[in-house]
């Protein structure tokens, strides 16, 4: 009973420490792409060095690290995993190894 109210806390604790990681991220999207805009609508250096700059590179940097924050957050509130296929690749190969090292742990012990 005690060793699954524990894995229970681990998970909850890991699902926090995701939230929280997420929210960071948010901050940091929201600060970082604000002062971006800022910086093409010339705020810092009075319009004469982005003046020369298209509009459309206003848009790459928000849209890109958007569909990275939208999914970071698919991941973190919705348990959508990308990594299943890594996680079952390394449980065959921890497996094949295991057995690889039964077989010359046997041919020595003959």
């Amino acid at each position: 009973m005690e060793n699954k109210n524990e894995e229970k806390y681990e998970r909850v604790k890991k699902q926090i420490k995701n939230e929280r990681k997420w929210y960071s991220h948010l901050f940091a999207y929201i600060f970082f792409c604000t002062v971006q805009q800022l910086f093409y609508a010339g705020v810092f250096d009075g319009g004469q060095f982005t003046s020369y700059i298209p509009f459309w590179t206003r848009l790459i940097t928000p849209i890109l690290w958007g569909i990275g924050l939208l999914l970071h957050w698919f991941y973190v509130f919705k348990g959508v995993r990308y990594n299943s296929f890594y996680k079952k690749w390394e449980q065959r190969k921890i497996q094949e190894y295991m057995e690889e090292e039964e077989d010359f742990a046997s041919t020595i012990k003959k």
